[in-house]
């Protein structure tokens, strides 16, 4: 099965944690060996500034996200 995230790369989700968000997704997926493939797209703003940083995973929003609510989303992609 191939997941596929979507992270919001525009000004306002970078400045507010996505860039760090995408290193710990990268160093996640690949310390965890996980068994299924997962893509990574970057965005541009999509006008949603103020409620980002803004990942979707499999086409599901999820708003102001940190790196803890990061574990639990990708720990659900095994």
């Amino acid at each position: 099965m191939t997941h596929e995230i979507k992270i919001c790369m525009g000004s306002a989700c970078f400045a507010k944690g996505n860039q760090e968000n995408l290193d710990f997704i990268k160093n996640f997926i690949e310390s965890n060996n996980l068994e299924v493939e997962v893509k990574i797209i970057g965005s541009l703003c999509e006008n949603k500034c103020n409620v980002g940083p803004r990942i979707y995973i499999d086409g599901v929003e999820h708003i102001q996200v940190t790196q803890g609510q990061l574990v639990g989303l990708l720990e659900e992609l095994k």
